[in-house]
C-alpha cells in the first residue's frame, strides 16, 4: 500500500432519486454503518449526492461497490437485502497474522450477517463458544423480554440481579445489529447512592463517569471492549446522564433509562417524551433502593401508577425468583426485606 492510498480523500456519487439514496444507505442507515465499521469510510447524503470520506484505498473500494449496486438497480434488478450485505461486506479488511493489516483490495470476504462470531463483537463464553442472543433464565425474565418485543414502552421493576438492565441492553444490541434502530441510548440519573462524593476532579465527562459506570459494565459484558468503544466513538451507542436528554427528540432509537427509581416525576416525564418515530423505551429500576432526598417522590413509582393501563405501555415486576447473580444475592435481598 502506497502513501497515496493512506491519505484521506472525499469523493461523490451523484444520485437520480430518493430511491437510490435509500438503497445505498439501507434501512435505518444500516449499509452506511456497515461500511463505516468495516472500511472506516463515512457516507454523507446531501443535495442528491453521496459523499464518501476516508482513506483513498478504502474509498475506492467502497465507491466500486456502491456503483455496482446502482448499476444493478438502474438496469431494473433490485437486489434483496442479503445480497446487498454480501456485496458491501466482501473484501473487508481483517488483521493479518503478523498483527498488521492486509492491503485493501486483497482481503478475504468477511460476512456481516449469519451466526455470531467472536470478531463480530460478542465475547465468547468460558468454553470458547460465541455468545448467542440473550435468553431468559426465569419465567419472569421471559415475560419481561416478551413485553419489550411487543410494546413501545416497557417499565421493569425488580431487585438487584434480576436482569433488568442486562437483558434490555442485550436485546437493544441485537435489534441494532438487525437494523431495526439507528442507535442505542443508555441514560441514568446522576444521584449519589447514600453518600456524598464531594468535589470530583476533571472535566464534565470525568465528573459524570462514576454515575454511568454500571452501564459501561453491562455493555462490556455483552461486547468486547474494542467493539464497545467503536460503537461509542461512532455515536451508535450513547451513554449519558439523564439531564443530557432534555430538549431532544430521538428517532429510530432504542432508549434505556436505568436506576429510574432515582428520578423525579418531572424527570421521568421528560425522558418518556423524548421518544421519536420508530423508537422504543425501556425503563428499569428498583423501588426498594431509592436514593432521592427524604420525602421526594420517585418518578418510577409515579410512572407505574400513571401508565399501568395505558395502551402500548407494559409494566413488568420481577422478584427474588428472577435474581440470577451469585446465589447469595437472593438471600441478602430476602434478609433485608425481613
Amino acid at each position: 500500500m502506497t502513501d497515496s492510498d493512506l491519505r484521506n480523500v472525499e469523493e461523490r456519487i451523484p444520485l437520480r432519486n430518493h430511491e437510490e439514496e435509500r438503497l445505498i444507505l439501507g434501512p435505518y442507515d444500516r449499509h452506511a454503518r456497515v461500511l463505516r465499521e468495516l472500511f472506516k469510510v463515512t457516507l454523507v447524503s446531501r443535495d442528491g449526492t453521496i459523499k464518501l470520506l476516508g482513506e483513498a484505498a478504502a474509498v475506492r473500494i467502497v465507491r466500486e461497490k456502491l456503483e455496482t449496486l446502482l448499476r444493478r438497480a438502474r438496469a431494473g434488478e433490485i437486489p434483496d437485502e442479503p445480497s446487498v450485505m454480501r456485496l458491501l461486506s466482501s473484501m473487508a479488511p481483517e488483521p493479518a497474522e503478523n498483527g498488521g493489516k492486509r492491503p485493501l483490495g486483497t482481503e478475504h470476504a468477511r460476512p456481516v450477517d449469519g451466526p455470531r462470531a467472536p470478531e463480530a463483537g460478542f465475547r465468547p463464553d468460558g468454553h470458547g463458544r460465541p455468545m448467542q442472543e440473550a435468553a431468559p433464565r426465569t419465567p419472569g425474565q421471559a415475560v419481561y423480554m416478551d413485553a419489550i418485543r411487543n410494546h413501545g414502552v416497557t417499565i421493569a421493576i425488580g431487585p438487584a440481579g434480576s436482569g433488568k438492565t442486562y437483558l434490555a441492553v442485550a436485546m437493544a444490541i441485537e435489534a441494532l445489529r438487525r437494523g431495526e434502530f439507528r442507535r442505542l441510548v443508555l441514560a441514568r440519573p446522576a444521584v449519589e447512592a447514600g453518600e456524598k462524593l464531594g468535589f470530583l476532579p476533571g472535566d464534565l465527562q470525568a465528573k459524570v463517569n462514576p454515575y454511568l459506570r454500571p452501564l459501561y459494565d453491562a455493555l462490556n459484558d455483552l461486547l468486547d471492549p474494542v467493539a464497545a468503544r467503536r460503537y461509542v466513538d461512532n455515536d451508535v451507542i450513547e451513554i449519558c446522564p439523564l439531564a443530557y436528554m432534555r430538549g431532544r427528540t430521538l428517532n429510530a432509537s432504542f432508549m434505556i433509562l436505568d436506576e429510574a427509581q432515582n428520578t423525579t416525576p418531572k424527570q421521568m416525564q421528560m425522558f418518556l417524551t423524548r421518544m421519536g418515530e420508530r423508537s422504543k423505551i425501556v425503563v428499569t429500576g428498583d423501588i426498594t433502593q431509592v436514593d432521592l432526598p427524604d420525602k421526594a417522590q420517585s418518578g418510577l413509582s409515579d410512572a407505574r401508577r400513571r401508565l399501568d393501563n395505558v395502551e402500548g405501555v407494559a409494566v413488568v415486576e420481577l422478584g427474588k425468583a428472577d435474581i440470577v447473580r451469585h446465589p447469595l444475592v437472593s438471600r441478602i435481598v430476602e434478609a433485608y426485606e425481613r
